[in-house]
């Protein structure tokens, strides 16, 4: 019996077409050439995959198991495996560390159990900074090799069960837009090209058997996450939602909660770009309590050792974000981020990274969620920033006024207007301060973000002032420095550098100021912002 040894570039050979971005390098490896003593090669943070051949009668998905143990310099990693239907069992690693990762097969069916051979973790290649972790401050987010993650995040509900051609346009948008998350379901929600993730029993939406699973369907939204990947976009996965009664696909047992948990983690989890959110609106789905998601958390740690980012998501009670399992907060809050300072609320109460997911949508929706301008949204994102957190877009454009058929359920073109001004606020966080923006003294009324003594940033929102104070909070003498100043018009997409420093000095117990030049002169506009930079 022999295995086949597959590395992320070469699992591509098999899924050509227009989401295929990765080239071909290599053959597949034999389990011959792993005895003889010849390792496969993968990138750290890549995915690299042994295929084996298994008993195929029967119900795979509950009478076999399989799973394989890596092991480099002492250090083991076990990894589950998932059936691929046609008697193809596979299991998926991505080597957290560089160096030579040997593996051994462990499963219930004989012809699955004792395979051996070993994987050699090299240098990533351009582009593959890692997985996304939470920063040690905890607050913001970092690859795993150090690369800061400015989170500008989009969601597009069912993009990915679209007709191929749908699909493609998504993805092309994606590439001209700046973000680098998508929030998309599972589960189908809106009209979608492909809706049955499990194999059918009959006629009838509710006829499907939750014990096998359509591995087409599978194979298809793996497609999607692998072609954001090769375009450096997070996929945050939407696990369940309360949206298709009839199907009914949230609302099985916990048995089989709990198979499918460990089956997307299985086949998904070893893609540096995956996140996994729990559930939108998870308050919705009536059929699980709190203690439930307590539950399906545990089941999803446990069955993923690659420890993905985690969330879960709400419509009206907030999930305790501050439990051990949850990663980062995702939220739902329109007026949170309205400013600054309700924004870093958040942050303050969970401890952990906050992304206001829904903040309501840009677009034409005869809906109170879906009818935010261009500004407005992108007045959300600058509330937010300056309060230490992140926002994710989407947008409900769409002629007939239907959101099911716009960029927020399938995907496609966007119409808006705000994401050229998301891209400009996303090159002014990549050129802030390396550990993120954070509130400054939030609770005493300065409405800062950055860094202190080194990098702020005052947005105004609607406000038109025409002159500003310039004050800084400091009490030390690492307050005393000199500063440049940009008036940033955040609509116009422009900076304007103030000639000559300002030298500060103390202006009283709490606050410097520069004695010459106690004020600036602003134009009087809406949206407007202020950045000052230590010299």
């Amino acid at each position: 019996m022999a295995n086949r040894i597959m590395t992320e570039g070469q699992m591509n050979i098999t899924r050509r077409g227009i989401l295929q971005g990765s080239t071909v390098v290599a053959a597949a490896a034999s389990s011959g050439a792993m005895g003889a003593g010849r390792a496969d090669r993968t990138e750290r943070w890549g995915l690299y995959e042994i295929a084996l051949t298994g008993p195929a009668s029967g119900n795979p998905f509950d009478d076999v198991r399989v799973s394989a143990t890596f092991t480099c310099d002492g250090r083991p990693v076990r990894v589950p495996g998932f059936y691929d239907g046609d008697g193809t069992y596979r299991v998926r690693f991505s080597p957290p560390d560089l160096g030579l990762w040997r593996w051994t097969t462990t499963s219930n069916a004989t012809a699955l159990d004792g395979q051996t051979g070993s994987v050699r973790a090299v240098e990533p290649g351009r582009g593959n900074h890692g997985p996304v972790r939470v920063t040690r401050d905890g607050f913001h987010f970092v690859h795993a090799d150090g690369t800061p993650y400015r989170q500008i995040g989009t969601t597009s509900y069912s993009w990915a069960l679209q007709s191929d051609a749908k699909c493609a346009q998504t993805l092309a948008t994606l590439r001209a837009s700046p973000f680098n998350k998508m929030r998309m379901c599972v589960f189908p929600n809106v009209p979608s090209a492909v809706t049955d993730p499990f194999v059918r029993t009959g006629p009838g939406a509710a006829n499907w058997d939750p014990a096998r699973f359509d591995v087409a369907y599978f194979r298809r939204f793996e497609d999607r996450i692998r072609a954001l990947c090769d375009q450096g976009i997070q996929a945050d996965i939407i696990l369940y939602h309360p949206y298709d009664e009839k199907r009914g696909y949230s609302d099985m047992t916990r048995a089989d909660d709990e198979r499918y948990l460990r089956y997307v983690a299985a086949r998904w989890g070893a893609y540096r770009n995956v996140w996994w959110s729990m559930a939108n609106e998870y308050d919705a789905i009536k059929s699980k309590s709190v203690a439930d998601w307590d539950h399906l958390f545990g089941v999803l740690v446990a069955a993923d050792p690659h420890d993905r980012l985690r969330s879960i998501h709400q419509i009206n009670t907030y999930y305790d974000h501050r439990k051990p399992w949850i990663t980062h907060a995702s939220v739902q809050n329109g007026a949170a981020v309205l400013d600054d300072n309700r924004a870093e609320l958040h942050r303050t109460m969970t401890g952990k990274p906050v992304i206001f997911d829904e903040v309501c949508y840009e677009g034409n929706s005869t809906k109170r969620w879906g009818n935010l301008t261009g500004e407005e949204m992108t007045e959300r994102f600058w509330w937010a920033t300056v309060g230490g957190t992140y926002v994710g877009h989407s947008e409900t454009t769409e002629p007939n006024r239907n959101a099911d058929f716009s960029w927020l359920g399938q995907g496609g073109s966007l119409a808006g207007t705000s994401a050229p001004r998301l891209a400009f606020l996303k090159r002014i966080m990549e050129e802030g301060p390396g550990t993120g923006i954070d509130a400054i003294q939030p609770w005493w009324g300065y409405h800062l973000g950055g860094q202190e003594y080194a990098w702020y940033l005052r947005y105004f929102g609607q406000e038109k002032p025409d002159v500003w104070q310039v004050r800084l909070p400091g009490k030390g003498p690492e307050s005393l420095k000199r500063y440049h100043l940009d008036i940033i018009d955040t609509w116009n997409m422009t900076i304007d550098r103030a000639d000559g420093h300002f030298s500060m000095a103390r202006a009283s117990d709490y606050d410097v100021h520069d004695f010459n030049r106690p004020s600036i002169a602003l134009p009087g506009r809406p949206y407007m912002a202020i950045r000052m930079v230590a010299v």
